[in-house]
């Protein structure tokens, strides 16, 4: 399988298909590049070259102890670019890999950055301080960690029917598809997933917003039970000059699967552009 060595020496799994412009996919918690199930397919045969990597911590990638903060994962980012000697890169972040994408600009600058996308991100605060108050009180991601260390399968099956927004009224997804999500997030190490509750809901990512100076998406669903748009999409909009924010009507947190056919037309659409 191909590997890439993240600078503490951490291997890295990727996927590299097709070729042409190229187009970055980064994976949102608690599962890994896999979840790019529908998009990678269809943007390599439509003449893109697409990269996915599992987040460390996550998938077919190493499990470190540590390393699980966005400095951290942005450098991850930056060394799969040199790896790959990408350059004119779209990057995709869904979920907590749109902080990936914040922090990578702020850390390592845009020079090789043509576009970026942030579908359902988390940027640019999840957390309720007293100047965000759109934000969740640290008690949902205290509930989080708890719900993990107790019994993280159980937790996990829970979590991924609000991620699609299943419920008795609605079945977004099939149940054979929820435990496929099951089964990705699984593969992950026990501490990365832990970890990366803090990460993403405890970092703030307002001063790195400064740094999307390329063209920007923001994609979300209106309907994000996992991360509201009130509190990320709608504010890093207003944040990000000259943003376009697409809002999916009636889409949860996994729009990338209820949503797959217009996520993949627009992403298509934005990198061609």
């Amino acid at each position: 399988m191909p590997y890439v060595q993240a600078r503490d020496g951490t291997n890295l799994f990727y996927k590299d298909w097709g070729s042409g412009p190229p187009v970055v996919l980064i994976h949102g918690w608690p599962v890994n590049a896999d979840m790019w199930e529908y998009q990678m397919p269809f943007l390599a045969s439509q003449g893109l070259r697409t990269v996915a990597y599992d987040r460390r911590g996550f998938g077919r990638s190493d499990q470190p102890w540590s390393g699980y903060n966005y400095d951290t994962f942005a450098d991850d980012l930056s060394s799969v670019l040199d790896h790959l000697g990408l350059e004119q890169v779209t990057l995709v972040g869904f979920s907590m890999g749109g902080g990936e994408i914040a922090r990578f600009l702020s850390r390592h600058g845009p020079g090789r950055i043509a576009k970026a996308v942030l579908v359902s991100a988390v940027t640019p605060y999840l957390l309720k301080t007293p100047d965000n108050d759109t934000g969740a009180p640290v008690s949902v991601f205290n509930d989080m960690v708890e719900g993990l260390n107790k019994d993280r399968p159980s937790f996990l099956t829970d979590f991924g029917k609000k991620f699609f927004g299943v419920n008795l009224l609605s079945h977004a997804v099939s149940a054979e598809t929820l435990q496929w999500q099951q089964n990705l997030a699984l593969m992950a190490s026990p501490k990365a997933t832990i970890d990366c509750v803090r990460a993403f809901g405890e970092t703030d990512f307002r001063r790195d917003m400064a740094a999307f100076t390329v063209p920007t998406v923001i994609i979300h669903g209106d309907k994000d039970q996992t991360v509201p748009i009130e509190a990320s999409g709608q504010v890093a909009h207003r944040m990000i000059p000259g943003s376009r924010l697409e809002v999916y009507g009636g889409a949860p947190h996994g729009l990338f699967i209820t949503e797959k056919d217009r996520l993949n037309a627009d992403l298509l659409n934005f990198a061609r552009s």
